[in-house]
């Protein structure tokens, strides 16, 4: 079984504490986004995990704490992005991620630690230039600590709007994806990068560019030292390339506040969040979802 933890909100930059507990108990509950009534129990035993797939903006302080995974296999999607306050607002500065970035590549190899660019989002300020330049001077910072990048264009649902402010995001067409596709290439190549995207319908092969998945067997496999028999997603987008996997997670419960996220379903404040959560339910909850006695 793979775990993701997780697509639906940053567990090692905010829930760090409540995973460590669910490890502990070797049990976590997660409760179906499309049916909430529908909770399933997730075996956390080493005998029953394959692999653990993390994704994270922040993992600083999850990374204290990987000895207590010594007994498991797992890698990172780190997600570091080009962008300032405007759209990330409860992020640290690149900076610092950068060196957080270095930091886990170098205890758990860079092999990984797979990097994530990821939305790329158009605006008059994040314009084909602003990409090209922010790209190459992250490729500079990370040349070494990583040997893959994924990238994906803004996907845009009815509900980001309200988290935009007036920020106006220019649509992606087919000539713009295809001349950011090209120069990031060059660029990636440099560096010994290998770019691939997720869930993306443009076909940029022409550019050494592939159709990537993000829960990928082919690293799964090199990581556990033997194949698994994992079949594709099939509850994900139809463009997931995705392998199966069981995440513990939940919506509208991350902190970063990203204007962009697509994991924002409802509007959930910070405060609510906090004062909502328990490290020690099996379960992490979103305000609102339902409770769940110990």
């Amino acid at each position: 079984m793979i775990v993701s933890a997780s697509r639906r909100t940053d567990i090692p930059a905010f829930y760090h504490e409540w995973f460590f507990n669910r490890l502990a108990a070797g049990f976590a509950l997660t409760r179906n986004p499309m049916n909430p009534a529908q909770v399933s129990r997730v075996a956390l035993t080493p005998e029953e995990v394959d692999c653990f797939v993390f994704w994270s903006k922040n993992p600083r302080t999850f990374m204290q704490k990987l000895d207590l995974l010594r007994d498991y296999k797992f890698y990172f999607q780190f997600t570091l992005t080009p962008y300032g306050p405007e759209l990330e607002p409860g992020l640290p500065p690149k900076n610092d991620l950068i060196e957080t970035f270095r930091a886990l590549s170098a205890h758990i190899g860079a092999e990984k630690v797979v990097w994530r660019y990821d939305p790329i989002v158009l605006t008059a300020q994040h314009d084909l230039h602003y990409h090209t330049e922010r790209f190459e001077w992250l490729c500079s910072q990370l040349a070494g600590s990583t040997r893959r990048c994924v990238i994906s264009f803004y996907d845009h649902y009815n509900f980001i709007t309200r988290n935009l402010n007036g920020i106006q995001i220019l649509p992606a067409d087919s000539s713009t994806i295809s001349a950011l596709a090209r120069r990031f290439a060059e660029i990636a190549s440099s560096y010994r990068l290998i770019i691939e995207t997720c869930a993306e319908k443009e076909d940029l092969e022409e550019f050494g560019i592939e159709h990537g998945r993000c829960i990928d067997d082919r690293l799964i496999r090199n990581i556990c030292g033997h194949n698994l028999q994992l079949k594709k997603d099939r509850g994900q987008r139809p463009l997931c390339g995705c392998v199966k996997s069981v995440d513990i997670g939940a919506y509208s419960t991350c902190l970063h506040g990203c204007r962009y996220c697509y994991a924002a379903r409802r509007r959930v404040s910070a405060t609510q969040i906090k004062a909502g959560h328990d490290p020690s339910l099996p379960i992490l909850e979103s305000p609102g979802s339902g409770s769940l006695k110990r």
